[in-house]
């Protein structure tokens, strides 16, 4: 019973210590993505009407670029934009390789 009781105890603890460890700190690192991304993107070549709020997908490569899925609108000149700025742009701190990122952008007039 005493070997039971044992086995339990160091189960438990295993167990925390797996749910304890953090592998990734996402918020930071959200954080930075986007920082770099506005970094890139400040101020657009084109003339904007009026405020568009996107929705940019994208993913990085094995070598710290990033890969733009989605610009997420319609419009030719801000999609030929966001490509132009940050197709194959490599990061400082790169995402997750082939992790699927989606941020909401707002373009201001």
């Amino acid at each position: 019973m005493k070997k039971f009781k044992l086995l339990a105890l160091a189960l438990l603890i295993g167990t925390f210590g797996l749910f304890a460890s953090n592998f990734e700190n996402p918020d930071v690192t959200k954080k930075e993505l986007r920082n770099q991304i506005i970094e890139l993107l400040q101020t657009p070549d084109f003339p904007v009407e009026e405020n568009m709020t996107i929705t940019l997908k994208f993913t990085f490569n094995s070598e710290g670029e990033i890969v733009v899925l989605c610009p997420g609108c319609k419009n030719k000149d801000v999609v030929k934009y966001i490509r132009e700025n940050l197709n194959y742009k490599k990061f400082k701190n790169p995402g997750i390789r082939d992790k699927i990122y989606k941020m909401p952008l707002t373009i201001k007039a």
